[in-house]
């Protein structure tokens, strides 16, 4: 990373939504053969209504689920965020996060600025697991996660069809905060203060 010119994280802005999604969209095609439907894509409102439901006060305890972008010289080069794991009242201490990287900036420390500022970002919300799925041949997001303490949990076994073959995907987790060593009443009732 240059000195003269650092990667700045903040929380996303509604003028981001474009470039999150260009991000997103060459991230998601990659080794998929044209002709493909490109449907579950999300487009500028789906993305700008998601960031709006994460950035509100409609989630469980009032807690924010932190997005997260990374610029250079104010052009957005990577975004982070965390969704819920699942919705169900049991699970509302684990998020699932994801964390995308522009292919021009790969390399550079951002995918680990993201990574730490959404770990920092959902421990302080009172999340106390982080859980995420990777491509088992991505062995650079492998190798952040495993420097970050997450754990090898899963796998999942042929469930991508990629560059002519099946993949697989990995499934990875860490604690945050107190994690699972303490129920969220004795931290003063709830997870979020």
């Amino acid at each position: 990373m240059d000195a003269h010119n650092p990667i700045v994280i903040r929380a996303s802005r509604e003028a981001d939504v474009e470039p999150m999604l260009a991000i997103y969209r060459r991230h998601i095609r990659r080794g998929v053969e044209d002709g493909v439907a490109d449907t579950g894509t999300p487009q500028p409102d789906d993305l700008k209504e998601r960031r709006k439901n994460l950035l509100s006060s409609k989630n469980p305890k009032n807690r924010k689920l932190p997005h997260l972008v990374a610029t250079l010289q104010g052009e957005v080069v990577g975004y982070a965020y965390v969704v819920l794991f699942r919705k169900r009242p049991a699970y509302r201490f684990t998020v699932k996060h994801s964390v995308y990287v522009h292919h021009d900036h790969l390399g550079r420390g951002i995918g680990r600025l993201l990574m730490q500022a959404l770990i920092d970002a959902s421990a302080a919300a009172g999340y106390r697991q982080m859980i995420g799925y990777i491509d088992a041949e991505n062995a650079a997001s492998l190798s952040l996660h495993e420097r970050f303490g997450f754990a090898r949990v899963g796998l999942l076994p042929g469930v991508a069809y990629r560059y002519g073959k099946w993949s697989d995907s990995v499934m990875v987790q860490r604690s945050l905060g107190a994690g699972a060593t303490l129920p969220p009443a004795a931290e003063g009732g709830t997870a979020a203060r």
